[in-house]
């Protein structure tokens, strides 16, 4: 059987979990990208194709003029809804296009919340290109202070917290200056604890696996500093969570969604349709002790999710990202590391290597690393964590 797996740059997620799970179920694999060295270079066993990915017509002529496809796949935020198309166009199973933009696509994501009755947020776009100003006087009636982003952004790539409508113009202008081609969404700040909640689904069956509480950096940016796994999230704010998720029409392999709880009040800040990354989905893994990355492939080969996963729930974990706080050149960072402490599994793996030199991005590009540590003890699990941390020294020379 082949899977076509679409793709833009490597990912830990693809070439530690996808591909090797891909491998096991005795899948071949074809890589369709526009980055096809870089894939070359770390799956140098795996077909790589080179195809304009972001279209969906390119992506379709690529697989027809190839080998018959019994799967297309993609772990991107940014390739769903072409994946879905192109699964759609050969009679595969897949996800439900509209779902993917809808998930993809803030702006359409809030608006169809609110004509389903779910949940109201109020926000405003601006087109690429259009005068901040305008933006400005369209959001009149939203309460400052906003978090205004990109539309269809991720990893916290421009998402800033404006405190008036003069601030809201200056950044706006800024991100259009970097993102000339970019729409931007403007919406009213959610107050509450950020969590995430993390799902698989064939279409028929969804299984909840748990969640993470993020902490993130101070205002006015968002970045995630830290994850924290939360095995058994509550009910009453699974129902909630998922409730919205069954309204945006997401249903088929796994999910990643991150909301905010007030007050016991559950509300989406964003629906990624794919695993979780930033190794987050290998401590998944890790911990629940399941075949995570085999069971999600087999959803989008059709087959059936089992109706018990068999999941471990004594787990424990959590993800670091040192970051850079200023902008320069590496000169001092520890290697990736890869121990176990007191019956606590570490595992460490830097982001940039030494000597390279990089501005101050103020978003999760500032990551210089990423700390994966589990174990079945939570206080032993901090314990190791945070005396690797502190031990450990990052240095950025201007």
């Amino acid at each position: 059987m082949r899977m076509y797996l679409l793709a833009l740059n490597p990912t830990d997620s693809v070439t530690e979990g996808f591909l090797p799970a891909a491998a096991r179920l005795g899948l071949d694999v074809t890589i369709l990208t526009d980055q096809p060295p870089a894939h070359r270079d770390v799956s140098p066993q795996t077909e790589v194709l080179e195809c304009d990915v972001h279209d969906f017509r390119a992506v379709i002529n690529r697989i027809a003029t190839h080998h018959r496809a019994d799967a297309v796949f993609t772990n991107s935020d940014h390739l769903q809804t072409q994946a879905a198309l192109a699964a759609d166009y050969f009679g595969l199973p897949g996800k439900d296009w509209r779902a993917a933009l809808r998930t993809k696509n803030k702006g359409e994501m809030r608006r169809h919340l609110a004509v389903s009755g779910i949940d109201a947020v109020r926000s405003v776009e601006l087109a690429a290109g259009q005068d901040p100003s305008a933006f400005a006087a369209a959001a009149a009636d939203l309460p400052y202070p906003v978090v205004l982003k990109p539309r269809e952004g991720v990893a916290s790539e421009d998402v800033i917290l404006a405190g008036d409508p003069e601030e809201l113009v200056t950044r706006a202008k800024e991100i259009q200056a970097r993102r000339p081609h970019a729409a931007l969404l403007a919406e009213e700040f959610l107050t509450g604890e950020l969590y995430t909640l993390e799902t698989i689904g064939d279409g028929r069956v969804r299984h909840v696996l748990g969640g993470f509480h993020t902490t993130v950096s101070p205002p006015p940016v968002f970045i995630e500093e830290r994850l924290d796994f939360v095995a058994a999230p509550p009910e009453p704010v699974i129902a909630q969570v998922t409730a919205q998720l069954d309204a945006l029409g997401v249903g088929l392999g796994a999910c990643h969604t991150e909301y905010v709880v007030h007050e016991g009040r559950a509300r989406l800040i964003e629906v990624n349709y794919r695993v979780i990354g930033d190794q987050c989905d290998l401590l998944l893994s890790q911990l629940l002790d399941i075949p995570l990355f085999e069971h999600i492939l087999r959803a989008h080969l059709g087959e059936p999710l089992p109706a018990d996963l068999g999941a471990r729930r004594d787990g424990a974990g959590r993800v670091d990202s040192p970051l850079a706080d200023r902008a320069g050149t590496l000169t001092a960072a520890p290697a990736a590391t890869d121990r176990t402490v007191d019956g606590v599994r570490l595992t460490y793996r830097p982001l940039r290597a030494l000597g390279e030199q990089h501005p101050h991005y103020g978003t999760n590009r500032d990551y210089l690393g990423l700390l994966r540590v589990t174990g079945t003890d939570r206080s032993a699990v901090d314990r190791v964590a945070d005396g690797f941390l502190a031990a450990e020294r990052w240095e950025i020379t201007p």
